[in-house]
């Protein structure tokens, strides 16, 4: 896959000087976390089958948005969405078995989390850089705060804006402009960065901030990204794009550690 700087470099770079930011807002699920792997394994524990993925996430995009607007708790979402899911299946059980089930699955999911190899050194160097850091997930409860504090996150944010607490989710402005509210910059000065190019990156931009899209997957970047979102294959790639796109606020910006 091409370098962010090549991509980069395809396209027609801006006249005059670059834009000055102050923040970066960062996805966490599948940007910093593993997400993915550790969601799908326990989905694996729960149903002994690998094939209903994708069914899987549509149900929990229904009810994580109900959720978010107040309708639902947390606790009470999940619950529901297994029975839901499981009743799509043909597998009709009563809430207290179906408890048991999504129990067994979170503790399965909770054991799972892992970071992303490039997730601490890149937080290390914006840090370093001078940076606000805010995190920025349409996860839809505290748990997300519970993932963050488990897995080292907390201490480099100096913001943390989940949706279940906002009451509204990416790619809605507001969130975005929540962030950067906390973090006391205005849009234009901060960059999103996040694996959805709908959600993170196409949601930031019309936001009004600079967007970078983690494109881990290799997904058709050329044919389907708009020519004012950034593009990376990892996080080894951001401190480079944001010294060659951006001014950011240390002028001797440190060098990425490996």
């Amino acid at each position: 896959m091409a370098s962010a700087l090549e991509l980069r470099s395809e396209r027609e770079r801006p006249v005059g000087k670059p834009p000055e930011i102050a923040a970066v807002c960062l996805d966490i699920d599948d940007t910093l976390v593993d997400f993915t792997s550790a969601a799908r394994s326990a989905l694996f524990t729960l149903i002994g089958r690998d094939d209903m993925w994708p069914a899987w996430q549509h149900t929990t995009d229904e009810y994580v948005a109900r959720a978010v607007a107040g309708e639902l708790d947390p606790t009470t979402m999940r619950m529901q969405r297994t029975k839901a899911f499981l009743t799509d299946m043909g597998v009709l059980l009563d809430d207290e078995t179906v408890q048991v089930l999504e129990d067994r699955r979170l503790t399965e999911m909770n054991r799972g989390w892992q970071l992303f190899a490039d997730a601490l050194p890149c937080l290390d160097w914006m840090r370093a850089a001078g940076l606000k850091l805010a995190a920025v997930t349409n996860a839809s409860g505290p748990a997300q705060r519970d993932k963050l504090a488990g897995l080292g996150l907390t201490r480099f944010f100096d913001a943390v804006v989940i949706a279940g607490e906002v009451g509204v989710a990416k790619p809605d402005p507001e969130i975005f402009h929540t962030a950067c509210q906390e973090l006391h910059v205005e849009p234009s000065s901060a960059v999103h960065v996040g694996d959805r190019l709908d959600l993170d990156a196409i949601g930031a931009r019309d936001a009004g901030l600079h967007a970078v899209w983690l494109n881990r997957e290799d997904d058709e970047a050329d044919e389907r990204t708009p020519q004012d979102v950034q593009v990376i294959g990892d996080l080894t790639e951001l401190p480079s794009l944001l010294v060659s796109e951006y001014v950011t606020p240390s002028m001797g910006v440190p060098q990425p550690r490996g």
